[in-house]
């Protein structure tokens, strides 16, 4: 048998990224814009899980699914009544992946090789700690990046692999409706899409070890199971899952909860029950960069245990967001190309479960807020009390602000109407970017379903604004001031 050749060519550079996703492709950016020699190496599709099977597909059929689910809705304003939607699964699919397509320019290798970027469409391992191949390439650097991502796993439940589920890395793939989705996690990925393939006409069926929303304000989670189980949505928490097997027609398992045992017959299966890092065959030990079940270990300024070693997004085994991917990109850029300490600050960390109603957060629950010892009070506003909320019948939902006495903004959850779209501006207050009360004096535009954050910021000030002391101090003013 032929001895394998070597790698041919060499590459020195400034910067290799490993890893062209939202954190991959941001660093490598950054850095060639900053005038460094870049070098990125991807394996698969540009882009990364979020381009292709993960942010921008789902909310793609999230938006089909929010079309068709206006029917119902406006049924209730005395609009179409009677009028049932017609879906072309097909043309679904087709709207998703032409999303895709829009978007793919923007992180395509045509696009950062104009940057001065070295694009690889390899497979890189690391030989040494500052030298990796990848093809027939050797490439050393005064930096790596590694920004492989993650991708879903399965659990080990017997029998569960062999019917190779349905992803979020497949299931946007599909062109005809399932007639019924059994989903196996009710986490965010999960949750997201029952709602969407129910609006869209399939029988759903969601199963969950735990509860869902566990990360959220415990206020949500009743409002969300309400909306689910409203439209149709079958949901099991605390629930065992086995027994999966292959029967006519789809798939078999058994469900148990404490309400007894149910057998579940779907024709699909779809897994959203976790994710694991991509960092097999990376040769990371080579490298001398130390790993743990949740990923690449780093410290707060993601440098891992070889400190020309960074690793950013999923694979550094942190909170697993697209927009966390961007964060650390930054996080990078200031520490290698400036040569500032930057580290890492999730104390206004957002996120989003984009359901109708958006789940919506950002900083510390309250529960979280009390475990660190704070002293805090909680503010809830609900957009029942909202006007825009009532003209829209879309009346579910709340903001819930925890603070310390002092008026220190520690976290928010907003449950509502495009909560994404307005939890921005609680990110600001709990950075200390925005005052507390400068939300409250704002001027809001009548009628807003922001409005709700300016309530919520006027109710802190209004024990203080209508108490004895004002009072007594009006009443002088109206006595005595001409």
């Amino acid at each position: 048998m032929p001895a394998k050749s070597q790698p041919s060519q060499r590459i020195e550079c400034d910067v290799c990224v490993i890893g062209a996703g939202s954190a991959g492709l941001s660093a490598a950016s950054g850095a060639a814009q900053l005038g460094a020699r870049v070098v990125l190496i991807e394996r698969g599709a540009m882009g990364g899980d979020c381009l292709n099977t993960g942010c921008v597909p789902s909310k793609s059929l999230i938006a089909a699914a929010h079309a068709a689910h206006g029917f119902k809705a406006a049924m209730a304003m005395g609009v179409g009544a009677g009028l049932v939607p017609k879906i072309d699964f097909q043309a679904v699919h087709d709207h998703v992946h032409a999303v895709i397509g829009a978007i793919a320019p923007h992180d395509s290798v045509a696009r950062f090789e104009g940057m001065g970027i070295t694009v690889l469409q390899e497979t890189a391992k690391f030989v040494s700690p500052g030298e990796l191949v990848a093809g027939d390439y050797t490439i050393t650097a005064r930096r790596f990046v590694v920004a492989t991502g993650s991708r879903a796993s399965l659990p080990p439940i017997p029998g569960l692999a062999a019917l190779e589920p349905l992803t979020n890395e497949t299931i946007f793939a599909l062109t005809t409706r399932p007639d019924h989705l059994l989903i196996l996690g009710g986490g965010p990925i999960g949750l997201e899409l029952a709602q969407a393939f129910r609006r869209l006409g399939s029988a759903v069926t969601v199963v969950d070890a735990g509860a869902i929303l566990a990360r959220d304000e415990p206020e949500a989670a009743p409002l969300i199971r309400k909306v689910l189980a409203d439209e149709g949505i079958a949901l099991f928490e605390h629930a065992s899952f086995a027994d999966p097997q292959r029967v006519e027609g789809g798939v078999q398992a058994r469900v148990e909860t404490a309400a007894g045992t149910q057998i579940i017959t779907a024709s699909h299966l779809l897994v959203a029950a976790g994710r694991k890092p991509n960092i097999e065959n990376l040769g990371l030990d080579a490298a001398g960069v130390r790993t743990t079940g949740q990923g690449i270990a780093v410290d707060a300024r993601l440098r891992s245990s070889n400190a020309r070693i960074y690793a950013l997004g999923d694979v550094a085994g942190g909170p697993q967001f697209t927009h966390i991917a961007g964060y650390h990109a930054g996080i990078f850029v200031r520490n290698a190309m400036f040569g500032l300490p930057s580290k890492v600050d999730y104390a206004a960390l957002p996120w989003v479960t984009y359901l109708d109603p958006e789940v919506a957060h950002v900083g510390l629950t309250e529960a979280d807020a009390r475990k660190q010892g704070a002293d805090v009070i909680t503010i809830v506003e609900h957009f029942a009390e909202n006007d825009r909320a009532q003209a829209e019948r879309r009346i579910e939902g709340f903001v819930k602000l925890v603070l310390t006495r002092r008026g220190k903004v520690l976290g928010a959850t907003m449950v509502g109407p495009h909560a994404g779209e307005m939890i921005s501006l609680w990110g600001l207050v709990i950075s200390g970017k925005v005052k507390l009360s400068a939300v409250a004096s704002m001027i809001a535009p009548y009628p807003t379903l922001a409005e709700i954050s300016k309530r919520a910021a006027s109710a802190y000030y209004k024990p203080k604004l209508f108490g004895t002391l004002p009072k007594a101090w009006v009443g002088l003013v109206q006595r005595f001031v001409p």
